[in-house]
């Protein structure tokens, strides 16, 4: 499973980071950015969440 962004519709509000800190961040520019590679096993529960999360709907899951 990984996890891509709208990039036309993130607004960066971190609601995503909440639920999984390890996996989204925000950098010194106020972008999200996601851990790259494949969301790790344990992790997979929050990302949904996140994903379901998003008030924008900008993530979506790739794979």
């Amino acid at each position: 499973m990984e996890i891509g962004v709208d990039r036309s519709l993130c607004e960066a509000n971190a609601v995503c980071v909440g639920f999984a800190p390890d996996v989204f961040d925000l950098d010194d520019d106020e972008e999200l950015v996601i851990q790259s590679g494949p969301v790790p096993e344990g992790r997979i529960e929050q990302v949904t969440d996140a994903v379901k999360g998003c008030p924008k709907n900008a993530l979506f899951i790739t794979s």
